[in-house]
This record gives structure tokens, C-alpha cells and sequence, in this order.
């Protein structure tokens, strides 16, 4: 199994879609401050153009982006972005485009910027699966390379240009086609994450290790299974003493934690069916003990199976 079957396995564990916002259009110097986002809401950013620095001060980090970089925040930080020259900027001038995003621009005299600025909805409760498995920030980036057309970076580079060329002028669906757009955004960043030499930690970096990937692959393809620490570590080739202390450094987590937490997202978009009991439920997602099932599915998302139902029913 490759890291594109658990990444499929996931997004269709999950409901993910993208809205573009902001089209920034500025000259230097240039300050953007953007507060936390609600907990099921992932900010991204893309560089169309020049160059922007990155304050988190959740984590005190400080990231200089250029042209063809995509970040995202996954955990929702507040965060600036703005040229690095420390001048205090002017005053901007926004226009809202027929399509339903705004356009942003100033008058400064720098070194010009052109960005895309949007975010991703998750909806409860697989936002916390999204927060607890990926980095705080995630930089990838998009650029026509000698990695071939089927790279994740070259098709980065593709849709990010369609997403510019929608942006710059108002045609007919143009709203409809930079969301469709921005929600293909979040699969093709993650998978060109876990392409890199150097993944960043979590999930993605769990994705690229090649002795670990068949664990996370099996995990999600088959998540009622009965694993064992014995039967994931043979996968991999691995003692079971080797593979859980691999598994623990990369992730960051235990793989039980990982299948639990698998189990529980998928337990919770079953409890919305109406007709699906909750000891069907427990059953389908691997285990034979309802009581059991409902104490875990408690301890994960705060709230008792029979209670999410009734809050997804009146949400739906």
C-alpha cells in the first residue's frame, strides 16, 4: 500500500471543503493580521507572488515564504503575515469581486505581493483527528520541476495557476470553481507534504517513512480489524519493540491511539444514519463490547454516542 491509500482513506472519512476569501494585491510595506480561526476551520495562504513573512506566535516561529508557497494552520493559530521591512504600512483599499471573495490591495511603493488567502471547513468532530495529526504550520511548495507531470508538486503548480486565473477576473461560476478549487487544494498539499525528503511531523511524516507507511495504510483500509502490535510490525518488517518505539517518534502518539482515533471518526459519521443502532456501530468499527465502545467513544469526543446522534441531528 502507498501513502495515496491512506490519504484516500481519510478524505472520505472526512468532509473537507475550501473557500477562497482574499486576493492580496500589495505593495510594500504591508501588515496582515489574522485572529484564531473557530476550531473547525484550517487557514491557508498562497504566494502568487513575491514574498510575505510568516509570525506564529503560538510557537514563536518566524517563516519567510516566496512565490509558489501554500501554508497552511492547521491548528487555526493566530498569525501575521507582512513584507519584513518593519514600516509601518497604509491603509488599504477593499472591493468585494462578484464571485463572493474580496480584493485587497494599497497603494505601497515595495517590492509588490500577490496572494491567495483562504480556509478549509472540517466538520465536528473530525476537525480534532485534523489538529491532533498535522503540524501547526505546513509549507509546501508549487513549482513546475524535472519531478515529472505526475509530481505533487507539478500539480500543485497546476492548480494554484487556475485558482490565479479565476481569481483575476468575474466569470460566470467563478465562486463555485475557486471553492471546488481550494477544497482540491487540502488533498494535493498533504500529499505533496508526504512526498518530501524531510516530512514535517505527525501524520504526514508517519505517511512518508518507508518502514512505517504499510502500518498507517492497514490501519485505515481496515479499521475493525483486530490488530496487534505483532501483526503491524510484521507489515513493516519490524520487531514489535522496534516498530512501537518508531511508530511513538514519529507520530508522536502510540498506534493504538492512531486506530482509535480512526474508529471513533468513522463511528461518528455512522451514528448520524438513523437507522443505525448503536451496537451495529460499536460492531462495524471493531468491537464486540458496547460498553466498551461507549466508554471509548466518550473519552474521545466528549460526549456519550447517544448525545452526538441527537447534536448531529439537529445540526443536519
Amino acid at each position: 500500500m502507498s501513502e495515496i491509500d491512506w490519504l484516500s482513506h481519510l478524505l472520505r472519512m472526512i468532509a473537507v471543503t475550501g473557500q477562497l476569501e482574499v486576493r492580496c494585491a500589495y505593495g510594500a510595506p504591508w501588515r496582515v493580521a489574522w485572529p484564531r480561526s473557530a476550531t473547525h476551520e484550517i487557514p491557508y495562504h498562497v504566494v502568487l507572488r513575491g514574498r510575505a513573512i510568516l509570525e506564529d506566535p503560538e510557537t514563536k516561529t518566524t517563516r519567510e515564504l516566496v512565490g509558489g508557497d501554500i501554508v497552511l494552520l492547521p491548528h487555526g493559530s493566530a498569525h501575521v503575515l507582512h513584507d519584513g521591512s518593519g514600516i509601518a504600512p497604509g491603509p488599504t483599499h477593499n472591493r468585494m469581486g462578484s464571485a463572493g471573495w474580496l480584493l485587497s490591495a494599497n497603494d505601497g511603493p515595495g517590492e509588490r505581493l500577490d496572494m491567495l488567502c483562504g480556509r478549509f471547513s472540517i466538520g465536528p468532530p473530525h476537525d480534532r483527528l485534523m489538529r491532533g495529526y498535522l503540524p501547526t504550520n505546513l509549507v509546501v511548495r508549487a513549482m513546475d520541476g524535472d519531478e515529472g507531470a505526475g509530481s505533487a508538486s507539478n500539480q500543485l503548480a497546476s492548480l494554484v495557476g487556475l485558482m490565479r486565473m479565476e481569481s483575476a477576473n468575474d466569470k460566470l461560476g467563478g465562486a463555485a470553481m475557486l471553492n471546488a478549487l481550494s477544497s482540491a487544494l487540502f488533498t494535493v498539499v498533504l500529499r505533496a507534504a508526504s512526498e518530501v525528503d524531510q516530512a514535517p511531523e505527525g501524520l504526514l511524516a508517519l505517511a512518508g517513512h518507508p518502514r512505517l507507511a504499510p502500518a498507517i495504510s492497514a490501519m485505515f483500509a481496515d479499521p475493525a480489524r483486530i490488530w496487534t502490535l505483532a501483526d503491524l510490525a510484521g507489515l513493516c518488517g519490524m520487531s514489535r519493540a522496534t516498530f512501537m518505539r518508531r511508530f511513538q517518534d514519529t507520530l508522536g502518539r502510540s498506534a493504538a491511539d492512531l486506530l482509535t482515533d480512526i474508529r471513533m471518526s468513522l463511528a461518528a459519521n455512522a451514528l448520524r444514519k438513523p437507522e443505525a443502532g448503536t451496537e451495529v456501530v460499536a460492531e462495524t468499527v471493531g468491537y464486540q463490547s458496547v460498553s466498551a465502545f461507549r466508554r471509548v467513544f466518550t473519552e474521545r469526543m466528549g460526549m456519550t454516542p447517544g448525545q452526538w446522534r441527537r447534536l448531529a441531528r439537529e445540526a443536519g
